[in-house]
């Protein structure tokens, strides 16, 4: 996401949290519907920092490749294990990464559009899948 979407992002935001309570809830659609429209619309979450996801992506399978490489040459267990660990984290950065971007595009959207169950109720099986990992 670019520094302009996050700040967009951020004022919709703050002028969402400034609504009293029992606001309208179309004026709350409105707001989330001009926001979609100023982040990559028609476009996956991620789209917008997808050659960043792409270089993370490169450097865990470097790190891989490197694991392959230890168990070849016989490294010590708790080495190779060390460096599992690193890979794990790693991606579960990424994993962590493409779940907000989709909470704040796809989820977003679907929120402006009316429609938010089926992409919370998503997001939430994500976010267990996550966990139990």
């Amino acid at each position: 996401m670019s520094q302009g979407q996050s700040s967009t992002i951020a004022a919709t935001v703050k002028q969402l949290q400034a609504l009293p309570k029992g606001a309208d809830v179309v004026r709350v659609r409105g707001m989330l519907a001009a926001m979609v429209e100023k982040t990559s619309a028609g476009q996956h979450g991620y789209s917008a920092e997808k050659q960043a996801l792409l270089s993370r992506l490169r450097r865990v399978e470097g790190q891989i490749r490197g694991l392959q490489r230890m168990v070849d040459e016989d490294t010590y267990c708790i080495d190779v294990l060390t460096q599992i660990s690193a890979a794990t984290k790693a991606l579960q950065a990424v994993a962590v990464g493409l779940l907000e971007d989709h909470l704040r595009h796809c989820v977003v959207q679907a929120a402006a559009e009316g429609n938010a169950d089926q992409k919370v109720k998503e997001a939430t099986a994500a976010i267990a899948r996550l966990v139990r990992s």
